[in-house]
């Protein structure tokens, strides 16, 4: 099945990315690496995905909230790609900070929710290397935030 056979099974479409906030870009190609910018969780309505991880927000949500993202980023991907997500040879790395309390331990969990969708949606080439961290805050009191890393044809 095609990555886009599967995301119309999920029932999902993607965006076009965001454009920036602040003095970035969302990707950079060197090579055939593509580096994606942050992208923080938002909700249905396009705000921010607001709240700290075992305070106001359980796992499951942040679970939510990192599936979306994942759905964000691959609209980025689409994009640095020329439209074409068949160009994806691997996503190398993730990296997700999660808005916690001190004492929440839970990030790699959360971070899940866009790991699983990843390697839903790209087979063996959506299984990567990964880092989870907890931060004591993301811009605009976001949730979750995450990266990404991916080699292209």
């Amino acid at each position: 099945m095609s990555v886009y056979e599967k995301l119309k099974s999920l029932d999902i479409t993607l965006a076009p990315p965001a454009a920036p906030v602040a003095a970035y870009v969302m990707y950079v190609q060197t090579g055939n690496l593509v580096f994606i910018s942050g992208h923080i969780a938002k909700k249905a309505d396009g705000n921010p995905w607001v709240g700290q991880l075992g305070k106001n927000i359980t796992t499951e949500e942040g679970q939510q909230a990192a599936r979306s993202i994942a759905i964000d980023l691959m609209g980025t991907l689409q994009a640095a790609c020329g439209g074409d997500l068949g160009r994806v040879k691997r996503i190398v790395k993730l990296m997700s900070l999660v808005n916690s309390t001190p004492d929440f331990t839970e990030q790699h969990l959360v971070t899940n929710g866009a790991s699983e969708l990843l390697g839903e949606v790209f087979g063996d080439a959506g299984k990567h290397a990964r880092s989870a961290f907890g931060v004591a805050q993301i811009p605009r009191g976001s949730c979750v935030e995450i990266e990404l890393i991916a080699e292209i044809a």
